[in-house]
């Protein structure tokens, strides 16, 4: 009964204090329970004020030994390192146990990307004959333009869309706002489905500010974006495993390679720290030979 009081604090701080998503705000609960459950599986009545690092990490080692994988590990500490932020805020505890846990060494897996020809590709092979082919077409300009999670996508707002000055406004992860200038491409599109096919759908209460809709009026769902992509690759005779993520990868590694700023990159992904943005920088052999030719001293007489 004790966690059961501590965890819906931590759900309301979680909700008021750092404006996280609903998946957000289950995803760390359900690490915290799972550290209640092995308290109460072991025996050990104590409470977040009497928990050591001894006892965190006797826990991951439970974890590990249920079979769970470094990267699922690394999660659940993350869950955990969370749980005793909001104790040590709320002064339910005196010390962090959780300050120096460790999380396991996890691989780092370079994500699939798509070359320009492949994006070209699943572009023009979109019917925009019809009124869904012209909002596809739009979606993916937007998704590789301005390289959007997909959340951010199906959410996208007309009081957001500033074609004018080519940018958006985007709300990301944590409720953060960040700009994003946007390609003329992706501007025409969006024009042209805003204008002509937009206004003959019949708007549902709700998502009367959203730019893409279904047929029904309602803003889009993630399931049918990840649907129109796959569809969308099939026809371009694309057989990658693909994603509305793969746009997004795209976006960033297209512009790394072509010399665009990290930390400007970073900004426009809307990522909190450089180093998940350092995973872009998987460049080929030649571009590094070639860019350290073009300004390295020692290839220059």
């Amino acid at each position: 009964m004790l966690w059961t009081t501590y965890i819906k604090g931590f759900k309301a701080w979680l909700q008021l204090e750092k404006s996280l998503s609903e998946h957000s705000v289950a995803a760390y609960l359900h690490d915290v329970e799972l550290l209640s459950q092995y308290l109460t599986i072991t025996e050990q009545k104590l409470s977040p004020a009497e928990i050591s690092l001894n006892h965190l990490q006797q826990f991951i080692q439970w974890l590990s030994k249920l079979g769970l994988s470094a990267t699922s590990q690394a999660r659940i500490i993350s869950g955990i390192r969370g749980f005793f932020k909001y104790c040590l805020t709320e002064q339910l505890v005196t010390i962090d146990p959780a300050a120096l846990l460790e999380s396991p060494k996890i691989p780092r897996h370079l994500p699939d990307t798509l070359s320009v020809s492949e994006i070209e590709k699943m572009l023009e092979v979109i019917d925009v004959s019809n009124p869904e082919g012209v909002r596809n077409k739009a979606m993916l300009e937007t998704l590789y333009s301005c390289g959007l999670r997909v959340s951010e996508l199906i959410h996208l707002h007309l009081s957001d869309y500033f074609p004018r000055d080519a940018f958006i406004r985007v709300i990301g992860k944590g409720n953060k706002e960040r700009l994003i200038p946007i390609g003329r491409s992706a501007i025409r599109y969006i024009d042209l489905y805003i204008e002509h096919i937009r206004t003959q759908i019949k708007i549902k209460p709700g998502a009367e500010d959203h730019i893409f809709l279904n047929r029904r009026g309602s803003f889009l769902s993630r399931v049918m974006v990840f649907y129109i992509i796959k569809s969308t690759a099939q026809q371009a005779g694309i057989t990658k495993i693909i994603s509305p993520h793969t746009f997004r990868h795209s976006f960033a590694t297209h512009l790394v390679e072509g010399g665009a700023d990290l930390r400007a990159v970073q900004e426009m992904l809307g990522h909190e720290s450089i180093t998940t943005t350092e995973i872009y920088t998987h460049l080929n052999r030649e571009f590094l030979r070639d860019t350290l030719q073009r300004f390295h001293p020692s290839f220059h007489p």
